[in-house]
């Protein structure tokens, strides 16, 4: 029995990760949600909405900076790296991946890497960001999109792969996403 314990303790600690995450998305407050993926590892600046159903995926790999709002049903998966700059926009059911598995191998192996999302950058509702990307400075994801490659700063992107589609005027922004709701 003990052999069994300590051969299965990955899959135990990752398990009960999941299961605290799980857990974590219920609590009626943003505040003592944020403070528990705080308690996990990830590191979250000040001004930050988070809502409920917000959905993350190894939480000690996550840095989020000030003023953002990650909106409803968004998931972050930060098993590889997945940095979140200041004032950034995350919309409805937007999913940014950072590992998924290798079609062609053998073993069907997992493979990833980063992604950086820079200041003041929107990804719109139903979006969808792959591994190794960087999201510019100012950038627009248009809603449903599937990023495969970095968008430059100010871009606007859009489609399926997303490509070049416009351009956000450049300028020193001054808007804060964040919301001072409590209970979201």
């Amino acid at each position: 029995m003990k052999k069994w314990l300590k051969n299965n303790y990955l899959s135990w600690k990752l398990s009960f990760g999941y299961l605290s995450v799980a857990l974590i998305r219920h609590i009626p407050s943003q505040t003592l949600r944020r403070e528990c993926y705080r308690f996990m590892g990830a590191k979250i600046g000040n001004h930050v909405t988070m809502f409920a159903s917000v959905d993350i995926r190894q939480p000690n790999g996550l840095k989020i900076g000030k003023g953002c709002s990650i909106g409803p049903y968004v998931l972050l998966d930060a098993r590889k790296g997945l940095e979140i700059k200041d004032n950034v926009t995350i919309a409805y059911g937007a999913i940014i991946w950072t590992l998924h598995h290798e079609m062609n191998s053998k073993d069907f192996h997992g493979k990833g890497a980063p992604i950086v999302i820079h200041d003041y950058a929107w990804i719109c509702s139903r979006s969808i960001v792959l591994p190794g990307v960087t999201i510019g400075r100012g950038a627009v994801v248009a809603s449903g999109s599937v990023v495969t490659k970095d968008v430059e700063p100010y871009a606007v992107v859009g489609g399926i792969p997303a490509r070049k589609i416009g351009e956000r005027t450049e300028h020193e922004f001054t808007y804060t996403p964040f919301t001072r709701l409590h209970i979201v």
